[in-house]
């Protein structure tokens, strides 16, 4: 198994999230929901796998690049 590492493509508030560790997800199911100038962005599973972490806080304003969500694929 690989780790994917999903990260932020803008920089926003994290509004709310949607996975856990241990949650099975498939390819571009949404796993973050971050909110940036008044629309809600969904961060999207790159590929099928597990999420193994959440590096996110709900509220929490992120960065660009930032590091969202660890999976397995």
């Amino acid at each position: 198994m690989a780790e994917l590492r999903v990260v932020a493509e803008i920089s926003g508030s994290v509004w709310k999230i949607l996975v856990r560790p241990g949650d099975r997800v498939d390819e571009e199911e949404p796993l973050v929901l971050l909110e940036s100038m008044k629309m809600e962005i969904p961060v999207l599973a790159p590929e099928g796998g597990t999420v193994v972490a959440v590096n996110v806080v709900e509220g929490t304003v992120i960065g660009e690049g930032e590091l969202i969500v660890v999976m397995q694929t």
